[in-house]
């Protein structure tokens, strides 16, 4: 999953912002420690969806000048797991009775910062009639 970022020339540095995810701004001394921060706060962005269980906005197409910032495919399999609870209306606790784990589990499980095996978020999917496929681009 490849979001477009805006990174503005400052006399600083760079300014850089999200046209689909408006929470993540943030700026860097130099080209390099934009793109570094760029991520960063795309992540941080991220966790204030999963916080107040809201669907996290696809990315939009690339214009001109963008830059492409990658969300790890492991946060991307949760963003597509919250995004379904969320359509569904299926809450942590509901979602760990469907997939038989304590409710401090599912917890992990949607926190971007846990590390989860992607067989358990694929196990959770399938929870809500959805299949994860991987493929080779």
């Amino acid at each position: 999953m490849l979001y477009p970022a805006i990174f503005t020339k400052e006399n600083t540095g760079y300014s850089v912002t999200f046209r689909d995810i408006p929470e993540a701004i943030t700026c860097g001394d130099n080209w390099n420690d934009a793109l570094h921060m760029a991520k960063d706060a795309l992540i941080t962005a991220l966790d204030f969806y999963f916080e107040d269980q809201r669907e996290v906005p696809s990315p939009s197409k690339a214009q001109e000048g963008d830059v492409l910032i990658e969300l790890p495919s492991s946060l991307y399999a949760k963003v597509l797991l919250l995004n379904e609870m969320v359509k569904q209306h299926v809450s942590n606790a509901e979602l760990a009775r469907r997939i038989d784990v304590r409710p401090q589990e599912m917890q992990r499980i949607t926190n971007l910062n846990h590390p989860t095996k992607i067989d358990t978020i694929a196990k959770s999917l399938a929870a809500l009639n959805k299949q994860l496929i991987l493929t080779l681009a």
